[in-house]
């Protein structure tokens, strides 16, 4: 992947011990999808990636609407700091 999994996680953890929360999860699937997106770019016919990169989008949109809903300060800052929504 392009960018390492400790580095994001240690970027958006809310505390030290934090590895699994909301924010952090979005950040790894952001990753993982600009990954897939940039391997689609490469070879367009392969669509058992393009099926995964669906579902983790499909994935990441579920937890954002969550992240709207319950923590709208912290949904901006995940937006901001992700270059999410135009």
């Amino acid at each position: 992947m392009g960018v390492n999994k400790e580095e994001i996680v240690r970027e958006f953890q809310i505390h030290d011990k934090d590895t699994g929360s909301i924010e952090v999860q979005v950040a790894i699937l952001t990753a993982r999808i600009k990954h897939v997106a940039e391997h689609l770019k490469s070879h367009p016919k392969d669509f058992h990636s393009r099926r995964g990169l669906l579902k983790m989008v499909g994935r990441r949109r579920k937890m954002l609407r969550y992240l709207k809903q319950n923590k709208p300060e912290v949904y901006k800052e995940v937006i901001a700091k992700l270059g999410l929504r135009g």
